[in-house]
Order: structure tokens, then C-alpha cells, then sequence
């Protein structure tokens, strides 16, 4: 088997920053853990609260702290470092090879869609926000690692995409059209959800929009480790 993963995301229009942060670290007993915080707020405010998250919870993961400990402590140290003023939303999402499971952590009222055995399916369980007082408990989700296995976690942006025009997106449906039309390809489903979005939000998201996409497919013999990124330069 083989894991792949792809993001897609987006700025609030008429925003210099956004306010969403996605980071990437491999896990020392082996595999990859993405974190996805979006900060209160949106701009350059937004993103100072995110980095704040996502450097701690991506420093612990490097340090072995386990995924849910690792959203507890992030929670625990937004609170003390700004006085519970603020607060940010939180998704682990990791492929852990010491357990063979896919870890799925959850501060973040939009759901996580899972995909197993073509089955699709949503982690919605109510979860607090991370920041907002002491011992905020994560929603912790673990699956075994087989082929088919799939899943999507994303911010509020594209939930809500669309909503000035009455017209929101229907993020299961689109997820299965993508899962109808052919074998799972985490690059093409994020880049489809976020132009979905896109064109629902009339070109000028209303929110910063990041989704990141993971499936776990057949081993095609190529043992070779890639990462690719675009970012465009303002």
C-alpha cells in the first residue's frame, strides 16, 4: 500500500493573509502527520493565532507526544498565551505506521469525510474549539490502514461556500461524483472540492477555504518519496 495526500486552499478574497495554516511533519516512530488550524478571524491576526497552534502541535508530533495529547497541550497553550480571548480550530490527520492506523484528531465543528469500502461516511461528534479554556478534549478517530481508505478534513470556508447566494456546497455529494468517476486521487479531489467552492463563492471566497485530501492506495512498486507544491507569489 501506499499513502497520499494532497491540499488545496485559499484566501478570504480582499484578504492580504490567510488565516488558515497547514503543516507537515513526519512522526518519529514513522509516518506523516498534516495539522490544519484556522485562526479566528481572518488576515494577518487570523494567522498569527494558527502559527501559534500549529508550531506547537507539529513540534510535539516531531517529539512522539500522541496525536490527542498533542491537541490538549496545543489547546492548553493558546489559553495561557493570549489570556482565552481568542481561539482556532484544529485537525490532526496522521498515518501512523508503528500502529498501522490512520489517527484522525478533531477541535473543529466541520466534519471530517471518511471513505471505506466505498462507503462514505462523516466524523461530526460535537468538539469545542481549541484556545477557549482548560482541557478542551479532542474527537479521536483511529482506522486501520487498507486500500480504499480515504479522507477529506477541511475548514469551515468550504462548508460554507456559496451561503452569501443561498447556494452551499453539498460536499457529500461531490464526494461521491469524485468516488463514481474513478479510483481515488487525493491531488484531483482537493483541487475539485476547492474550485467547486470557488464557483459557488462567485470567484471571491467569503472565508479562507483549505482542504486536504489522504488515501491510502495499491503499492504501485515505486518505493520513491514526492512532495509537490505551487504557490503563487504576490
Amino acid at each position: 500500500m501506499q499513502a497520499q495526500f494532497a491540499a488545496a486552499k485559499i484566501g478570504k478574497y480582499a484578504t492580504s493573509e490567510s488565516g488558515d495554516t497547514l503543516e507537515m511533519v513526519e512522526r518519529p516512530s514513522g509516518g506523516l502527520s498534516f495539522v490544519l488550524v484556522d485562526g479566528q478571524r481572518s488576515g494577518k491576526s487570523a494567522k498569527a493565532i494558527s502559527n501559534i497552534v500549529a508550531r506547537k502541535a507539529i513540534s510535539l508530533l516531531a517529539d512522539g507526544v500522541r496525536d490527542g495529547a498533542v491537541a490538549r497541550a496545543a489547546s492548553d497553550y493558546l489559553f495561557t498565551y493570549r489570556a482565552g480571548k481568542v481561539m482556532a480550530t484544529l485537525n490532526i490527520l496522521s498515518v501512523d505506521l508503528l500502529s498501522q492506523s490512520l489517527v484522525i484528531v478533531r477541535n473543529n465543528h466541520t466534519p471530517v469525510i471518511l471513505v471505506q469500502d466505498r462507503e462514505i461516511e462523516t466524523i461530526d461528534d460535537p468538539v469545542e474549539p481549541v484556545g477557549i479554556r482548560k482541557a478542551i478534549r479532542p474527537s479521536i478517530h483511529e482506522y486501520p490502514l487498507r486500500a480504499g481508505l480515504a479522507a477529506i478534513v477541511f475548514t469551515d470556508g468550504l462548508m460554507y461556500a456559496g451561503e452569501r447566494s443561498g447556494q452551499c456546497l453539498n460536499i457529500m455529494q461531490s464526494v461521491e461524483e469524485l468516488l463514481n468517476a474513478g479510483p481515488p486521487n487525493p491531488q484531483e479531489w482537493a483541487s475539485h472540492l476547492l474550485n467547486c467552492a470557488m464557483e459557488l463563492d462567485e470567484g471571491r471566497p467569503g472565508d479562507d477555504i483549505s482542504v486536504l485530501v489522504m488515501c491510502i492506495l495499491p503499492h504501485d512498486s515505486n518505493d520513491t518519496r514526492n512532495l509537490y507544491v505551487r504557490m503563487p507569489l504576490k
